[in-house]
């Protein structure tokens, strides 16, 4: 073989390694026939039970029925948190009385100072139908484990009281039955997020 077929052999062979890997992480080799939004990466969320901001006790399946919004921060975030928040209240208004079948959820990372009476002032802020979650380290490790959450306390963060959490910020989407269908950041447009739910009522 000469070099340039050589080259473009593997080139090709690169691009199907790429490929397959693509295909293995969105769920398209799923045995069940799933579709690519409710297997592989969408092998995301799952059973958790934390206590809302009323200090009643809720599961996950509490929400089967509706499409769920759910992010993950804390209260004393700086910024992504509240910008999260305010995307999804926003969003959530232009959806307008379809709404009703959406439920905004907010997990907090930060269970150690968020308690539920501390939950109920700040989620006033946002969306009315907001359900904001906490409860003990391990029972919020647990549910950013299954919808893969990064959190750590920042090492540079100063006093105790007053230290701040690097996380990834992401909102999720899932579906009535509590399956992954996309995601968005805090840096994305009220109306993209509103689209999608939209897209999917």
């Amino acid at each position: 073989m000469t070099p340039k077929v050589l080259r473009a052999a593997a080139l090709l062979l690169a691009a199907l390694v790429v490929a397959l890997a693509f295909a293995w992480q969105y769920g398209l080799f799923d045995a069940s026939g799933g579709r690519p939004g409710a297997s592989g990466i969408a092998k995301l969320g799952g059973p958790f039970t934390l206590v809302d901001q009323d200090g009643r006790t809720r599961t996950d399946a509490d929400f089967r029925g509706k499409l769920m919004l759910v992010y993950f921060g804390y209260t004393f975030c700086p910024d992504a948190c509240p910008t999260a928040l305010q995307v999804m209240t926003v969003a959530l208004d232009m959806v307008g009385d379809k709404g009703k079948d959406v439920q905004p959820i907010f997990v907090t990372i930060d269970p150690a100072r968020d308690s539920a009476v501390r939950l109920k002032e700040y989620i006033k802020n946002f969306h009315s139908r907001f359900v904001a979650l906490t409860g003990s380290p391990e029972a919020v490790a647990q549910a950013a484990k299954a919808y893969r959450v990064y959190y750590a306390k920042a090492p540079d963060s100063g006093s105790t009281a007053d230290y701040l959490m690097d996380h990834s910020s992401i909102i999720y989407l899932m579906d009535r039955k509590g399956r992954y269908i996309t995601h968005f950041t805090h840096a994305n447009n009220p109306e993209d997020l509103a689209r999608a739910i939209k897209a999917n009522l």
